[in-house]
Order: C-alpha cells, then sequence, then structure tokens
C-alpha cells in the first residue's frame, strides 16, 4: 500500500495535466494555479473549483486504495491514464493523452521511422497449422538488416541468445526492434545452404517513408502510393517523386490516398499548393482560441497542370481529406472511389510533464467551398465512431455525406458533414470471410513453394531462382516472373502432397495463388516495397481511376474557366 503522502503527489500529478495545457495557450490567463476553476459548468450553472475537483478524487482514490480487493498491486499509471482518457472522450473521439513511452513513439512514428533491424519478416507453418519459424521476406535498402546482408529465406533461430523457433513474426518482431544502437545478435539458417551464420546487426532509425512506391503505370500515366500518412517527409518525398515520374515521361498522375489516416497538416498544405493557384484555399481552420482560425490559401505563382485522379476510400482519413476535398473543391482533381472516413478536427499537442502529452482538439477543418469534414460523433460510442455503427462490411462503410450542400468552383454539388464522397464511387471487392479464411491458410504452401524455386530446389524452374540479395528501385515488367501453366501445375502437385489440399480447391483460388505467387516472386528478387505493384495489376479501383484520367482533364479545365471567370467578375470596375 502506498504512503499517503504519495498518493497526494500523484493527484497533484493528475492536475498539473490540466494547468499545463493552460499554461500554453497564450489567450488564457497565466493566473496561479490554485486560483483556477474550470469554468466549464454543468447542469447547476455552478463554476466547478480546482480543489473541490482535487478533493474528490482525492477521497475516491483513498477508497480504492484501502478497499479494492487488489488495491496492494494498483497500477496508477495506467488508472490516471485510464480517468483521463474517459474525461477526453467525453469531448471527441480524437483528444487523447499520452504517458511518455507512448508520446516517444507517436513522435517516432511522425519522424517517418522507428528503430530496429529494416526487415519485413514472415513465419511459416506445417499443413497442421504449427508454425515452423519466422523468416526474412526482405529487407529495405540502407536498413541495418541489408548492410548485414540478410536476405529473403533466411532462416531466423536466435535473437540475442533465445530460440525464435515455432514463434510467430509477430513475437519475433519484438525481439528485433529496440533501441537506436543497440544490438541484436541474429543466429540465421541460409535457406539454400543450411549453415548457421551469427550475424551482429546494430539497431538503427529504419525509414518508414509516406510514399510506398512510385511509377509509371503505363507510358504517360504515373502512379503515387501515398499511403504511408502525412509525416515530416511527406512533401518532400512527393516532390522526388513527381520528379522522377516526369523525367520518364508522366502526364497523368494517379495519386493514391487509400489507407491513408492523415499526420501533419501542413504537409498535406504543401501537396494541395503544388497544383492550386496563387490565392486559391486550401482549407480553413476554426477554433475558438485566437490564432488558431484561419484560412490557408496556395502561394504557388506557376502551379503543376498535371490532371489528376486521387483515390480515397473508408480509412482515408484528416490531412488526406484535406488534401482531397481542397482539389475536389477547386476541380482541379477527380475523386474516386468509396465515402472518406470523416475527421475533420484539429488536434494540438501540449507537452505535460514528466514526458508526457495531451494531445486535444483546438479547432474544425473546412474545406476551401465551406464544407464540414468531420461526421457525427454525438452519441459518444467509440466503437460505433470507427466501425461505423458496428462493423466495417459492405453495408457498414462509411456513408456519403449528407449536411448542407457546397459548390466547387465550376458549380457542381459537393456535401457537408461526413467526409468527402467521391467523384466517382467503385466499390472495393469482397469476399465472404470463410473464403478469406481460407485463403489465408494458402500462404504457407504458396511461400514454402517459392523458397524452393528462388533457391534452385526444383529442375526445370531456373529463370525463377534469387539466390542473391535484394535489387532495389526495379519497376515490374510482363516478363518478371510470370506464373505460367508449369509454374501453377507444380504449385499444385506441391500443395496437394505437401499441405493435403485438394486439385479443385487450388483450381477454384487459381487467380488468387497466382497474384500471391508473383507477389512473392518479386518479394524475394525485388522487395516487398515493389511486390505491391503486382497487387495494382489486379485492382479495379486503379483500373477505373487510369480510365477516368481524361474525365479529370476535362473537369481540370472547366475549373480554370470558372477561376478565370471569377477573377474577372472581381476585378470589373
Amino acid at each position: 500500500m502506498i504512503r499517503k503522502s504519495v498518493l497526494l503527489a500523484a493527484i497533484l500529478v493528475l492536475f498539473s495535466f490540466q494547468f499545463a495545457v493552460i499554461a500554453q495557450s497564450d489567450p488564457v490567463s497565466k493566473a496561479d494555479a490554485g486560483d483556477l476553476a474550470i469554468t466549464t459548468t454543468g447542469n447547476t450553472g455552478k463554476a466547478v473549483r480546482m480543489e473541490n475537483v482535487e478533493r474528490d478524487v482525492a477521497e475516491a482514490l483513498t477508497i480504492i486504495q484501502d478497499n479494492y480487493v487488489q488495491g496492494d498491486d494498483l497500477n496508477y499509471n495506467g488508472l490516471f491514464k485510464s480517468a483521463i482518457d474517459s474525461m477526453l472522450h467525453t469531448l471527441d473521439p480524437h483528444s487523447n493523452y499520452f504517458d511518455a513511452k507512448e508520446y516517444q513513439e507517436f513522435r517516432t512514428s511522425q519522424r517517418s521511422q522507428y528503430f530496429g533491424i529494416g526487415a519485413t519478416i514472415g513465419d511459416l507453418s506445417d499443413k497442421d497449422g504449427k508454425v515452423i519459424a519466422t523468416f526474412i521476406k526482405a529487407t529495405f535498402d540502407g536498413a541495418p538488416a541489408n548492410r548485414a546482408g540478410l536476405r529473403y529465406g533466411d532462416k531466423i533461430v536466435e535473437v540475442n541468445g533465445k530460440s525464435m523457433l515455432g514463434k510467430p513474426y509477430y513475437e519475433v518482431r519484438d525481439f528485433l526492434r529496440g533501441p537506436r544502437g543497440t544490438l541484436a545478435k541474429v543466429v540465421i539458417e541460409r535457406f539454400g545452404t543450411k549453415e548457421l551464420e551469427t550475424v551482429e546487426i546494430i539497431r538503427d532509425a529504419v525509414s518508414t517513408p509516406s510514399i510506398s512506391e512510385a511509377y509509371m503505370l503505363k507510358p504517360g500515366i504515373g502512379y503515387v502510393a501515398m499511403t504511408g500518412g502525412f509525416n515530416r517527409t511527406t512533401y518532400t518525398e512527393f516532390v522526388e517523386a513527381m520528379r522522377e515520374l516526369k523525367a520518364k515521361g508522366m502526364r497523368n498522375l494517379v495519386l493514391d490516398l487509400r489507407g491513408n489516416g492523415g499526420g501533419l497538416v501542413r504537409e498535406a498544405f504543401m501537396v494541395a499548393n503544388t497544383f492550386l493557384n496563387e490565392g486559391e484555399t486550401i482549407f480553413v481552420q476554426k477554433g475558438r482560441i485566437r490564432g488558431f482560425s484561419q484560412t490557408y490559401s496556395s502561394d504557388n505563382g506557376s502551379p503543376d497542370k498535371t490532371p489528376i485522379v486521387i483515390l480515397v476510400n473508408g480509412n482515408t482519413a484528416s490531412a488526406s481529406e484535406i488534401l482531397a476535398g481542397a482539389l475536389q473543391d477547386h476541380d482541379r482533381a477527380l475523386i474516386v472511389g468509396e465515402n472518406t472516413f470523416g475527421k475533420g478536427l484539429v488536434q494540438n499537442p501540449f507537452n505535460l510533464e514528466y514526458g508526457s502529452m495531451l494531445l486535444l482538439t483546438i479547432a474544425k477543418y473546412e474545406t476551401p467551398s465551406g464544407r464540414q469534414i468531420q461526421k457525427d460523433y454525438s452519441d459518444g460510442n467509440l466503437y460505433n465512431y470507427y466501425t461505423n455503427g458496428g462493423t466495417l462490411d459492405d453495408d457498414e462503410k462509411p456513408k456519403p455525406p449528407k449536411g448542407d450542400p457546397k459548390l466547387t468552383d465550376s458549380g457542381r454539388i459537393v456535401y457537408s458533414g461526413g467526409g468527402i464522397a467521391p467523384d466517382v464511387m467503385v466499390e472495393t471487392p469482397t469476399i465472404p470471410t470463410a473464403r478469406a479464411r481460407f485463403q489465408r491458410t494458402l500462404m504457407n504452401p504458396i511461400f514454402a513453394f517459392v523458397l524452393d524455386l528462388s533457391y534452385g530446389k526444383k529442375r526445370g524452374f531456373e529463370p525463377y531462382q534469387v539466390d542473391r540479395a535484394i535489387r532495389f528501385d526495379h519497376d515490374i515488367t510482363a516478363s518478371d516472373f510470370p506464373i505460367t501453366r508449369e509454374v501453377f501445375d507444380a504449385f499444385k502437385k506441391f500443395a496437394t502432397s505437401k499441405y493435403s489440399f485438394t486439385s479443385k480447391q487450388i483450381d477454384t483460388e487459381r487467380e488468387f495463388i497466382e497474384r500471391m505467387l508473383r507477389t512473392e516472386f518479386v518479394t524475394s528478387a525485388y522487395g516487398s516495397q515493389t511486390s505491391f505493384q503486382v497487387y495494382n495489376e489486379f485492382d479495379p479501383q486503379l483500373a477505373k481511376a487510369v480510365e477516368l484520367l481524361p474525365k479529370a482533364e476535362q473537369l481540370a479545365m472547366e475549373g480554370a474557366k470558372a477561376q478565370a471567370a471569377s477573377r474577372e467578375d472581381r476585378e470589373r470596375p
């Protein structure tokens, strides 16, 4: 049982969180903390004074300490964190409290990096589903694992003296990650020779870029997958991707924001600024504190004129919605896919004592036409808020906004209050849950089969042998690991004999198997990022985006005419 004095100190720490937040808001008086009162009133209409709140919390904690069944083993950090989180979530879904460890992880994620060895790993199970071991699937260019010579198919036997055999990949991952500069002593078994080798790797920062892939889909059409959030390097990555694609002859762009949950708004602003004329609004921020209500407009005197289609889905949120909404309102891009998430609240970080942080909503975003992005959260149910009523099945995906109608520059109607509705709806293809589970069981024989071919263990498939380090920055072509009838038949024989699948089961999932076999081969040769190019060949949303590029070009022309006419009206005496 902790002493009473320690308990009271903990209570004071809890309330110092609130005062730290107040102290960092310039418009608020810097009065002594003891004289401050919480001015928000409840149903009584009376202001609640801090000393009264402190007294009530102290009394509640004392009762818990003295009477709770596990009172001698209370996790006070967890108790205070839960209390603060619960308080914040009565305000909105996105205000959050981060303890010291979580805050460090948050800051690391915003730097587009983590600390570890820099490898993609995956486990392999036998026909009964028992994990055999975890293997290296790919390394990242310049990362510690790449510099140490790890490659596709290396079995991870030990990490720092602890056996990894039989452990699933997510457990092994935790052993491989660690603070920068620390040692990971990894014992691997080379798949080709079965020889054991000890590799000492010093953990370092590993880049997690905002743009996972940028390449030419076909002549004249560039593709940028900005799916990794908006972090400190996003705009720099985007400028470099555009430069390289234009050097390859890009005249049209597909910008993929599917799954991009947002991040740093200034980076989204800079990307939008690339394409909008000087003076055009990118977004409006409205808050109650002085300095947090502002209109942010483009300052680009010579914007890029490349026609754009933007791909979005239900996991496109926040800063991604600001970017998509700005380009849609100015008719600068055609939005394709599914309705976005609907997160239009502005969070500001407030550093607190002991390395913790409060992320507090201080404003709301609006698009240039005046649309509010934020969807309704008035019922206070976080589960419903994040799952749209309970599930993310087809009938529960984010619904198109039904708020006030607004107009784009060319006069198209768009709606407020619930994300960004696409100009052209193209749903993500789905399959029944049972089929998805069955497809996952096929991943083990696919991995095992590709390992055998990659290391020349099956005669007649020498072109599929990849007993070398990864070659980065490769754009795949039709000649890269085609899944011929011979390859498919060899896999069928392997899966039926080694994993007890039937020929009918394999034939039924032929398209899935061919896609995943080629993905695995490309991963072994060119890395996990390049392997996403295989997925794109089977992506109906992306195919539709390419088909609609002429419409995006026409839309941009109509928007430019409307903007020119508007300028003439303003300048007319």
